[in-house]
C-alpha cells in the first residue's frame, strides 16, 4: 500500500480560503441588494428589472456554494479547487448579466475583482499542486 503524497496549505491556499469566504459574504449582501433591502449600497437589478428575485436567488445560491468551497479549500479537498475555477467563472458571467440590468461597474466592482482574484490564485501552479492537480 503506497502512502498518498503529503499536501500542505501554501500561502496561496490560505488566501484562497479567505477570498472564498469573503466572496460568499459579498454574495449574501448581493442577495439582499437584489431584494431591494437597502444596506447602504445601491440596490441591484438583474438583466430585466421585473425579475430581480432571480438575481436574489442566484446570489444566495452562489453564497452557499462559496461558503461550502471555503470549507473544502481549508480541508484541501480537490473538489474545492475545481469549484473555485468553475464557480468564479459562473459568478463573473452572473455579474456581467447584472450589468445588462442597468447596474454600473461600481455597483459590482468589488465582486468582480474578488472573483478574478480567486480565479487567478486558483490557477497558480503552486495552488494546483497543493490540491494534487497537474
Amino acid at each position: 500500500m503506497s502512502a498518498s503524497p503529503r499536501r500542505s496549505r501554501t500561502i496561496w491556499v490560505w488566501i484562497l480560503v479567505v477570498a472564498a469566504a469573503i466572496i460568499g459574504i459579498l454574495d449574501l449582501i448581493d442577495a439582499l441588494r437584489f431584494m431591494g433591502i437597502n444596506i447602504g449600497w445601491n440596490n441591484l437589478r438583474f438583466f430585466s428589472g421585473n425579475i430581480s428575485w432571480i438575481g436574489a436567488f442566484l446570489s444566495f445560491l452562489l453564497a452557499a456554494i462559496w461558503l461550502s468551497v471555503a470549507r473544502q479549500l481549508y480541508n484541501l479537498d480537490p473538489r474545492g479547487w475545481l469549484f473555485v475555477v468553475a464557480i468564479a467563472t459562473i459568478n463573473l458571467i452572473f455579474h456581467a448579466m447584472s450589468l445588462f440590468g442597468g447596474n454600473t461597474f461600481g455597483d459590482i466592482g468589488i465582486n468582480v475583482v474578488m472573483n478574478v482574484l480567486a480565479l487567478i490564485i486558483g490557477l497558480l501552479p503552486s495552488t494546483k499542486a497543493a490540491f494534487g492537480q497537474p
